[in-house]
C-alpha cells in the first residue's frame, strides 16, 4: 500500500509558513527508479512534488502513474491535469484514479493547443473548459460514494501581470465559484510586477478564496532563459536577470543564486502562500536554491 505522506501540500499552504513545491523532471524515457531517486532527494525540502501533464505536447509518463510512484515513497504528489488531451470521460476516470490512489491535491488547467507542425500528429480535444474541469472535480468531491478523506484540494493557473484600473479578476472569481482553492502563477522573476498583481488580488479580495503560489526556477544558463522567453510567452524574466546570467562566469551558480534571492523576497510578500520551483531537468539545482534561500529551515 502507498505510504501516507508525513506532510502535505494542502496543510502547508494553510499554515503560516510558506509552502514549497518542486516539479518532477520527466522525460519519455524516465523510469520508476528515476522518480524514486528524485522523490528521496526532494522529500526533505518540499511539501509536495508537482507532476506536469505532457508539456508542449511531448509525451511522458502519465501524471497518474507518477503520482502513484511518489505516494509509494511517502511524498505528497501534486499532479496536473489539462483538458487538451482528454474528454470528459477520461478526465473523470483520472480524477477518480488519483483520489483512489491517495492524491490529495491537484492542478486543473485548460492547457495549450497542440502546436502546429508538431512532430507527433494529434488532435486537440478541449471537451471541457478549465472552469468546467474544476466544477467536475468539485462535484466529485461532493460525491456521497467517496470517503471524507478523499476530498481533492483543487488548484488552477493564473497569469501575473500589471492589472489596469478596470480589471476585476472575473475569470479567477468564476473558477473559485466552481471550486478552485489555490492558484499558481506562471514563471515570474519580476518582483515589482508580482507585487502589483498581488496588491490587486488583495484589494479585490481574491485572496479570500485562494492560496496563491508563485512559480520560479533556477535558470541554468542564458541560453535556457532565452528559450523560455521565446516559448513561454507569459514567462516574466526581466532584462536585468538576463544580463546577470550573461555576465556570470558560472551561469548555473548565478541562476541558483538569483532564484534563492527571489524566494527570500517572495516569502516575505503579503498574499503569497507558497513557491513552486519548475524544473529544467536538474533536481540538485532545485534543492540548492531552496537551501540557499533559507526559506526551508529543515
Amino acid at each position: 500500500m502507498p505510504a501516507t505522506p508525513d506532510k502535505t501540500f494542502r496543510s502547508a499552504v494553510q499554515s503560516r509558513s510558506v509552502a514549497i513545491t518542486a516539479e518532477l523532471a520527466l522525460k519519455r524515457e524516465t523510469t520508476p527508479d528515476d522518480i524514486r531517486t528524485q522523490a528521496r532527494s526532494l522529500a526533505p525540502w518540499v511539501d509536495g512534488i508537482q507532476i506536469s501533464d505532457n508539456p508542449w505536447a511531448w509525451t511522458q509518463m502519465s501524471s497518474v502513474a507518477a503520482a502513484s510512484l511518489l505516494l509509494d515513497e511517502g511524498v505528497d504528489p501534486l499532479p496536473i491535469l489539462t483538458c487538451r488531451d482528454r474528454n470528459r470521460i477520461a478526465l473523470t476516470s483520472d480524477l477518480l484514479g488519483l483520489r483512489a490512489l491517495g492524491a490529495r491535491s491537484i492542478m486543473l488547467m485548460r492547457g495549450h493547443r497542440v502546436p502546429r507542425n508538431h512532430p507527433l500528429p494529434a488532435a486537440t480535444v478541449f471537451d471541457l473548459s478549465g472552469r468546467e474541469l474544476i466544477a467536475l472535480a468539485a462535484e466529485l468531491n461532493e460525491d456521497e460514494t467517496g470517503k471524507a478523506g478523499d476530498r481533492l484540494f483543487l488548484g488552477t493557473g493564473a497569469r501575473a501581470f500589471r492589472p489596469n484600473a478596470g480589471w476585476r479578476a472575473d475569470s479567477l472569481k468564476d473558477r473559485a465559484a466552481a471550486g478552485a482553492e489555490f492558484l499558481q502563477t506562471q514563471l515570474c522573476f519580476n518582483l515589482d510586477l508580482l507585487q502589483d498583481y498581488l496588491s490587486c488580488l488583495v484589494d479585490l479580495k481574491v485572496t479570500w478564496d485562494y492560496s496563491v503560489i508563485v512559480s520560479l526556477t533556477p535558470l541554468p544558463s542564458l541560453e535556457t532563459a532565452q528559450w523560455i522567453r521565446e516559448h513561454y510567452s507569459d514567462a516574466k524574466i526581466p532584462a536585468a536577470v538576463m544580463q546577470q546570467l550573461e555576465d556570470a562566469q558560472d551561469q548555473r551558480k548565478e541562476g541558483i543564486e538569483i532564484c534563492a534571492g527571489l524566494m527570500r523576497e517572495m516569502a516575505a510578500l503579503p498574499g503569497i502562500a507558497g513557491i513552486n520551483l519548475m524544473t529544467t531537468g536538474d533536481t540538485d539545482a532545485l534543492i540548492e536554491a531552496i537551501r540557499l534561500s533559507g526559506v526551508r529551515e529543515d
